[in-house]
């Protein structure tokens, strides 16, 4: 059976990675969600996809140059369907404590060694505090995050998230010791596909929005599909 998860919460319906748009997967009954995030200035793990502010909530500046206290202020409506009420962007505390949601893909973008590992840590810390250590994989592109995931945070479990087929994805992926592969739906083949799931891989395709996809995909047997439109998912896999 394909599962599926929920892209930024619910992407093509709300304000990607708000906690609208999260509330809106799980009224969908889809109970697993993909999310993004980066530092504020003091370490609070922020859920939003860019390192700058611009595209989602019109301001300037870098993430990581503002307070927590501040970022949870700014309306994060802009660039995607339209929203009545602001959408203000979430810590990942407020996530935790109010979203019930089986399984969490938490990627992490590409980062310096210090801030990996400050990332990481946080992640694990977050996490224990909730209870959800096994319902968490940490999942990133970036050999600097997967490797201080790997040093600092075994006991979490770890995702690939593969873009791009220049480097042998599952070798990556077995390098860092990870449960999961993110792949981007082009990269799926039925033959990559059944390499990665006999080498262990949860095996979760991105980003998949047709419904003829959506179905082909899940009759290659891939584990996990990541979208915009849940609801739209659900309905068209026959979950209802």
């Amino acid at each position: 059976m394909t599962l599926i998860y929920g892209h930024r919460g619910a992407k093509g319906e709300a304000p990607e990675n708000t906690l609208t748009s999260f509330r809106q997967c799980l009224s969908h009954g889809v109970t697993r969600c993909e999310l993004d995030l980066h530092l504020s200035a003091d370490n609070e793990l922020m859920v939003i996809h860019d390192p700058t502010l611009k595209r989602t909530t019109g301001r300037r500046g870098k993430v990581v140059e503002h307070s927590a206290a501040d970022l949870i202020t700014y309306d994060a409506r802009q660039g995607g369907p339209g929203w009545v009420q602001p959408c203000h962007i979430p810590t990942l505390k407020t996530l935790f404590e109010q979203c019930d949601f089986e399984h969490w893909q938490l990627e992490v973008k590409s980062a310096s060694r210090t801030r990996a590992a400050s990332t990481v840590l946080a992640i694990r810390e977050l996490a224990q505090q909730f209870d959800l250590l096994d319902k968490v994989t940490i999942t990133s592109s970036s050999r600097e995050v997967l490797d201080a995931a790997q040093d600092l945070v075994p006991d979490v479990s770890r995702g690939l998230v593969a873009e791009y087929a220049w480097l042998d994805p599952l070798k990556v992926a077995h390098n860092y010791g990870c449960k999961l592969l993110a792949l981007n739906w082009t990269l799926c083949t039925p033959e990559r596909l059944s390499k990665a799931q006999a080498q262990g891989l949860h095996v979760s395709v991105w980003t998949v929005n047709e419904p003829a996809l959506m179905h082909r995909l899940a009759d290659f047997g891939v584990d996990s599909l990541i979208t915009d439109f849940p609801g739209l998912a659900r309905t068209t896999l026959g979950k209802d």
